[in-house]
């Protein structure tokens, strides 16, 4: 293992999301919309992570077949989750008819993000390129609901979304604890499991309540 405080942090955070996700599909009414697109959410960010902590841990060289898979994998998986953050943002705040165009602009920018990774770029830079203004849309639409309705649940939310941004700028910012044993990856994790614990609280309120 090359990297074990990166790919164990990434692994945690991959169970993390794969209960959070459980939760949420097989105890949400599925007649409600926002119940599939915060599973996918929670999933799609398992996902990424379970790939980012293979490739980290077991596949760090970047010639051979398995990194090149496995890393196609996880940054796609980073583009789901952003076509689903657009979508929840959407769903949440707006009339039917913009909400559902709003989600196929989401969808084409999933289209157009996947073409990049696959045939372009793997930079995870373009990861957080395309999930900020997604993360912002949707922090938006979580502070005017608080606004609205000043519950604990959507402020639990509204805290997690920024806690996202701040586990962005560790990472892109290379802030760490330690530089083989905690490095500014490992953090990240950890400030983005906190965030998602709390996001998942305002999502399962969500649920329930619509």
């Amino acid at each position: 293992m090359t990297e074990p405080d990166v790919t164990l942090t990434d692994y945690g955070l991959a169970i993390e999301c794969t209960v959070l996700a459980f939760v949420l599909h097989f105890r949400g009414d599925p007649r409600v919309p926002l119940r599939a697109w915060f599973t996918l959410f929670f999933a799609s960010i398992g996902v990424a992570a379970l790939g980012g902590g293979t490739v980290h841990g077991f596949f760090s060289n970047t010639e051979t077949l398995g990194y090149r898979i496995l890393w196609s994998l996880t940054l796609i998986a980073a583009g789901l989750t952003t076509m689903a953050t657009w979508i929840i943002g959407a769903k949440l705040w707006f009339p039917e008819r913009l909400a559902r165009f709003i989600g196929m602009l989401a969808v084409c920018d999933f289209a157009v993000y996947s073409i990049m990774i696959l045939f372009f770029t793997q930079s995870f830079l373009l990861v957080i390129v395309n999930y900020l203004p997604a993360s912002f849309f949707l922090l938006t639409i979580f502070h005017l609901l608080y606004s609205h309705m000043g519950t604990r649940e959507l402020r639990a939310g509204f805290i997690g979304l920024v806690l996202t941004l701040v586990a962005a700028a560790v990472q892109v910012g290379g802030i760490g604890l330690h530089p083989i044993y905690f490095s500014h990856n490992a953090l990240y994790h950890v400030v983005q499991a906190i965030a998602l614990l709390m996001i998942f609280r305002s999502a399962r309120w969500l649920i329930q309540r619509r």
